[in-house]
């Protein structure tokens, strides 16, 4: 898979933009604050319908201007058009000229693996942020995952809901709860074993990966869940031990909405005991690994961002992540530095020169 160009109308500081990219190696340079992280996020924005940066849709567009437009050809077999209209008003997406209506219909059509300088939250923060990386990747995989996960939280917040409408009138039937919660056991299953077997998947690839990244030590996601070893006659049974609990606190205390991984090296935390530079390199080894688990389920690599990758990482960390780099894979890498790229031949990449919101092929 890879995206053959890439136009922008009103997105971010680009008023307007059109290029044309290399199908394996594009180096987008320049120094900080030039709009090279704009770029990426635009080839991600039109993959995922979002941004990575946890922003709104409305900041996506050019100051004083209403619409903002991302479009590109994504070659896959056969080639492919997309775009994506964003304004104050919501977004549209389009293939072929077609309108798309609904967001999960496009959504896993273009694939992506980012690495942005914020993952290492994925690591250092609250579950919820992990489970949300592990959401994004798994959508992208399996369309139906996406709607099983959007039905999920939909029966959540209903049952979250009427616990607290029990709560308020003091006593009322339990009879619609316990509907509520076996639908709850039911998808939380299949949305339980999609990412019990992801997190599986990943430890094949992981390990060797981090090893030839660093040089040592053994790299494992360790995936926990209420939902692990339970059949639904037994998460039915927890559901009612829990129900005073939820009661009390007005929500629903146990469930895939409290998933979460651990990241471990050589069996310890490294959340707790890790350094940053192994914190990194572990997140480097995961979006590698995913690489290669889409290959496995897709029969092809995604597009791989690799933004500010390579700042604080000595050249020989450097040049053992860029052997990693498959000529089946397109990749887009920004940089403040494109010396890190004198050992490449220019014929076999593409590289591009950002000032002043100008991007220069070079």
């Amino acid at each position: 898979m890879w995206l053959e160009y890439l136009k922008l109308l009103n997105f971010r500081n680009y008023e307007y933009l059109s290029l044309n990219f290399h199908p394996t190696l594009n180096l987008i340079h320049g120094n900080n604050g030039e709009g090279k992280t704009n770029l990426v996020e635009a080839i991600y924005v039109l993959g995922l319908t979002r941004s990575f940066r946890l922003v709104s849709d409305k900041t996506l567009i050019r100051k004083d201007q209403s619409v903002a437009k991302i479009e590109g050809n994504v070659h896959n077999r056969y080639e492919t058009n997309y775009k994506i209209i964003l304004s104050k008003d919501g977004k549209k997406v389009n293939i072929n000229n077609n309108n798309v209506l609904k967001l999960s219909d496009y959504v896993s059509k273009i694939n992506i693996v980012l690495f942005h300088p914020n993952d290492l939250k994925i690591i250092k923060d609250t579950p919820s942020i992990r489970r949300k990386s592990l959401n994004i990747d798994i959508s992208q995989l399996n369309l139906s995952y996406l709607k099983d996960l959007s039905n999920y939280n939909i029966l959540l917040k209903q049952r979250n809901a009427y616990l607290k409408q029990m709560l308020i009138n003091g006593h009322q039937s339990s009879s619609y709860l316990d509907i509520l919660t076996g639908q709850l056991v039911t998808i939380g299953q299949r949305i339980y074993r999609e990412r019990r077997d992801f997190v599986h998947l990943l430890n094949t690839y992981i390990s060797d990966i981090y090893f030839q990244i660093s040089g040592r030590g053994k790299l494992e996601i360790r995936y926990s869940s209420d939902y692990e070893g339970m059949d639904d006659e037994k998460l039915n049974l927890l559901y009612q031990k829990s129900f005073k609990k939820d009661l009390t606190f007005g929500k629903t205390n146990l469930g895939i909405h409290t998933d979460d991984l651990t990241f471990l090296l050589d069996d310890y935390d490294l959340r707790e005991y890790g350094s940053e530079g192994q914190q990194k390199n572990a997140i480097i080894s995961m979006k590698f690994a995913m690489l290669e688990l889409f290959k496995e389920k897709k029969g092809y690599y995604p597009i791989l961002i690799l933004d500010d990758l390579f700042s604080e990482l000595d050249e020989h960390k450097i040049q053992n992540i860029l052997g990693f780099l498959s000529k089946d894979i397109q990749v887009f890498i920004t940089t403040t530095n494109p010396n890190y790229f004198r050992c490449v031949d220019n014929r076999n990449y593409k590289s591009f020169h950002i000032e002043n919101g100008e991007v220069m092929e070079v």
